[in-house]
C-alpha cells in the first residue's frame, strides 16, 4: 500500500495532446481514464463515473486535477484490509485487520522472499498505521504516524480515509468483508499462495475501524 506498491507510471500517446514527450508529476488513477476517453470522443460520462478527465492537465492548464488518490486492498490470495490516501507530500496507511503480521500469502513465492522469511519476516510486527513525509522520505523508510510532531497531519489524513471511505459507501467501515459462498482463497496464516485454498471468512475479532 506504500508508493512502492501502487505508484505506476502512467504512459499515454494519442489524440488531444498526448504527444510531444511532456511528462507531469500530477496525481491520477485508472478512475480518470474513463472519463478521459469520454472528454476525447466528446461523450457525455455516465452518471455512475468517477474520476477526473486528463486533459486539462496534459494541456498545461493546471498541475494538478486530483489533490489526493486513494488505494485500497481488502482480498488478493488471502484476507488483507486496507486503505490508503496520497497526497503530494503524505501518504497514509492503515490496516483494517488486528493481525500484526505480514500476510505471507500476499507474497508471491521466489528467492527474495526466501531471504526474508530466513530472516524473521514473518515474525515483523506490522503498525496499524503508517504515515510518510515524501518530501523528506521519498523511499517511504521512516513511518513517522507515532511522532508527536506529525499529530495534526495524521488526524487529518485519517479524517480524509474516513470521509471517503463513508462518501463510497466502502463495506470495510460496516464491519469485516466476507467473500462469496463460492470463493476460495488462502488463509492469512499460510506462507504460500501455492499452499492449498480454503474458505475462510473474517470475524469481528480480525476487524478494527475506531
Amino acid at each position: 500500500m506504500t508508493g512502492h506498491g501502487t505508484g505506476v507510471m502512467l504512459i499515454m500517446r494519442g489524440p488531444g495532446g498526448f504527444t510531444g514527450g511532456n511528462v507531469t508529476d500530477g496525481l491520477v488513477s485508472q478512475l480518470d481514464i474513463f472519463p478521459t476517453l469520454c472528454e476525447l470522443l466528446e461523450l457525455d460520462p455516465p452518471d455512475r463515473l468517477e474520476g477526473r478527465s486528463l486533459l486539462p492537465l496534459i494541456r498545461g492548464e493546471v498541475d494538478q486535477i486530483n489533490d489526493a488518490v486513494f488505494s485500497e486492498l481488502t482480498y488478493h490470495a488471502a484476507y488483507e484490509p486496507m486503505r490508503g490516501v496520497r497526497t503530494d507530500r503524505w501518504n497514509y496507511v492503515r490496516r483494517f485487520s488486528s493481525r500484526d503480521r505480514p500476510v505471507m500469502s500476499n507474497c508471491d513465492d521466489g528467492p527474495s522472499k526466501d531471504l526474508l522469511v530466513r530472516n524473521g519476516w514473518t515474525d515483523t510486527s506490522l503498525p496499524r498505521e503508517e504515515l510518510y513525509d515524501l518530501v523528506f522520505d521519498p523511499q517511504e523508510a521512516n513511518n513517522i504516524a507515532a511522532h508527536e510532531s506529525s499529530e495534526q497531519v495524521l488526524q487529518a489524513m485519517r479524517q480524509r480515509l474516513s470521509d471517503w471511505m463513508r462518501q463510497t459507501n466502502d463495506p470495510l467501515s460496516h464491519g469485516p468483508v466476507c467473500p462469496p459462498p463460492e470463493a476460495m482463497q488462502n488463509n492469512p496464516d499460510s506462507l504460500s499462495p501455492d499452499e492449498p485454498i480454503q474458505p475462510f471468512t473474517p470475524s469481528d475479532s480480525q476487524w478494527q475501524f475506531s
